[in-house]
């Protein structure tokens, strides 16, 4: 046959592909997410979660150390609130003795130069669920809510996180939460702002884990619906005029699309979050002997960098660190 042009020739041998790869990534873009309980010296198996863990703030230090010397240098914690510690205004978010404040004090002494973010938003907190206040007719209070979620970031900001990550997807929290930062004079303190978080089937996990599922109705009136782009791309440039540092689409996966739109559209880093349901769905198919978990999940992350992405949050962020 006269081919003049053969592709294959580039795929060749193992070299000649590793030459011209198109999409690379480090584990220094990759955050790993830390659930964070009460207690000492604890570090738990996750059930809807294989091969992720809760851990106590002495416990998240050693975790710590270790991603450090894979390569991984950013976490995000999340908290684990005990049942009857829940009130209806999630009072324990404005704590400053709570497990999770505890966790970043000790990671930031011991780890300094860890990137330490955590999640902004009332759900883990309140008895139903949601990730702000509520009425009595179960509607989630913007402005109120927002309120509190400035009191949080700057509580965080003073304990030395380096980025708050505000979860809720409530109307104007970034720039409510830039201000309070700066009049606290804490400039340095980041935002990563979760730009786009859809409505999602795919974080069902993570709500097991935290117990967080809403007991009133549901989250489709301040989560974004699935079918639209548009109003990602609204969403993300109100986040970058109103002082976020960071965007992220939740989830990825599922999102690929709205990763590559936003990246077009700021001149902020843009990243995706590899969500429980994405990850778990992985891992469950691999107990069943349906694939190569680490090969899927390398797979399914490489495709997130290849939408765009400058970092990624991923439960599989250690099993990959391992590998690439």
């Amino acid at each position: 046959m006269e081919i003049v042009k053969r592709p294959r020739r580039n795929r060749f041998s193992p070299t000649r592909r590793e030459l011209i790869k198109e999409t690379r990534f480090c584990a220094g873009q990759l955050i790993a997410p830390l659930f964070i309980k009460a207690g000492v010296n604890q570090k738990e198996p996750l059930p809807s979660l294989p091969g992720v863990f809760s851990f106590t703030a002495d416990a998240a230090l050693k975790e710590c150390e270790e991603l450090l010397k894979l390569g991984i240098g950013s976490v995000i914690l999340f908290p684990i609130i005990d049942k009857n510690e829940k009130d209806h205004d999630g009072t324990k978010a404005l704590s400053r003795s709570n497990h999770l404040a505890k966790a970043v004090q000790l990671i930031k002494k011991e780890c300094p130069e860890m990137v330490i973010m955590v999640d902004i938003a009332l759900d883990a907190y309140t008895s139903h669920g949601h990730d702000g206040l509520i009425d009595g007719s179960g509607y989630v209070l913007n402005d109120s809510t927002n309120d509190i979620l400035a009191d949080m970031s700057v509580l965080y900001g003073e304990l030395g996180v380096d980025y708050v990550a505000p979860s809720d997807m409530m109307d104007g929290r970034v720039g409510k939460i830039r201000k309070h930062l700066d009049e606290k004079k804490l400039c340095n303190v980041g935002i990563l702002a979760y730009t786009a978080k859809y409505s999602s089937a795919f974080y069902g996990p993570y709500r097991n884990t935290l117990d967080s599922a809403p007991t009133i109705g549901d989250k489709k009136g301040y989560q974004m619906d699935p079918c639209n782009v548009k109003e990602a791309l609204l969403e993300a440039s109100l986040d970058e005029e109103e002082g976020a540092d960071m965007l992220l689409v939740k989830p990825a996966l599922a999102y690929l699309d709205i990763i590559y739109r936003i990246q077009q559209t700021t001149s902020l880093p843009v990243g995706g979050f590899h969500v429980s349901g994405e990850f778990a769905m992985l891992k469950a198919a691999a107990e069943k002997g349906w694939m190569n978990y680490e090969k899927a999940l390398q797979e399914c992350i490489t495709a997130i960098f290849r939408s765009g992405a400058n970092f990624c949050i991923t439960y599989g962020s250690k099993d990959l660190a391992k590998h690439i």
